[in-house]
């Protein structure tokens, strides 16, 4: 299926930004209408703004000689990547169904989605993008699971939700745009006591030295600022959030990376990711964490 874009809802109640950094990513975002993304979401109406993980399954590819290949790719790209939102669900935690989550960087709401038919809860999704905000809401309402889950514009450093108010929250590919103390303080204060914050994120190996090359190719090409493995645990650490899940996922990414970049989908940053990857000067990690 395609989902159209449609006006803004005169319901809508968009915040301005709280510096003009934020105005340059919602702007970024509200422009961007990427085939990688918009065309694997079509795939099964799941649409998202991560990566994937796994291996290829060679098989249901067929040859590149076949008339469906690209279809067929372009399916196994997006098996790919629900599947990394599968790995994050995971580690979320119990969940009932009378819990209330939070999707922080929400995108047009994929994982908001998937969190809702795995766990039944209610899942509230936040995003500097209007555009994102609104096309995550009209699916819901496709759906008709908009009682449950809703996405707003919002600074994801200063939401509405209650001080210990949610039991799990995540960022998926979402921290790079923030300060990491300001996020790390924000989902401490709204998790309840227990609650389970989980992050998926690329970030520079400080055993390589400095940022590479390549990560500041990435860091140009997506307007953000790549933190490193060090700077999470600490931003963590100091904002009574004890990890206990620390998964490197570099080498369940690269696959992605690597059929991504045969593809008709290529966006020019491909081989930045490929080449980090495999240098160690970038990590793909997964980071859970409990607030105590």
């Amino acid at each position: 299926m395609t989902t159209e874009l449609t006006p803004t809802d005169a319901s809508t109640i968009i915040p301005g930004p709280a510096n003009p950094y934020q105005g340059d990513i919602a702007r970024y975002w509200n422009a961007e209408a990427r085939p990688v993304n918009l065309r694997l979401g079509d795939v099964d109406g799941l649409y998202h703004h991560h990566y994937g993980i796994g291996e290829i399954d060679h098989a249901s590819l067929g040859t590149p000689e076949d008339s469906e290949y690209e279809k067929k790719l372009i399916t196994e790209l997006h098996r790919l990547e629900s599947a990394q939102a599968e790995v994050l669900l995971d580690h979320l935690g119990p969940i009932t169904a009378d819990d209330t989550l939070v999707d922080a960087g929400c995108g047009r709401g994929g994982s908001s989605v998937m969190a809702h038919q795995r766990f039944g809860c209610k899942v509230e999704g936040v995003t500097l993008s209007s555009t994102q905000a609104e096309f995550g809401n009209r699916r819901a309402r496709e759906l008709g699971i908009d009682s449950h889950v809703h996405a707003q514009v919002c600074n994801m450093l200063d939401t509405p939700f209650e001080k210990g108010s949610i039991a799990a929250s995540w960022n998926n590919e979402s921290s790079m745009y923030v300060d990491l103390d300001d996020l790390m303080a924000e989902h401490s204060r709204f998790l309840r006591v227990g609650g389970r914050y989980v992050t998926i994120t690329g970030c520079w190996n400080p055993k390589y030295g400095q940022p590479s090359k390549w990560v500041s190719q990435i860091n140009a090409h997506f307007e953000c600022n790549i933190h490193s493995r060090r700077e999470y645990l600490r931003a963590m650490a100091d904002n009574r959030l004890v990890p206990n899940a620390v998964i490197d996922l570099t080498a369940a990414t690269l696959p992605y990376w690597e059929l991504r970049a045969t593809s008709s989908l290529v966006t020019g940053i491909e081989e930045a990711f490929i080449e980090s990857y495999k240098d160690g000067s970038f990590q793909y990690l997964l980071i859970a964490a409990d607030r105590v």
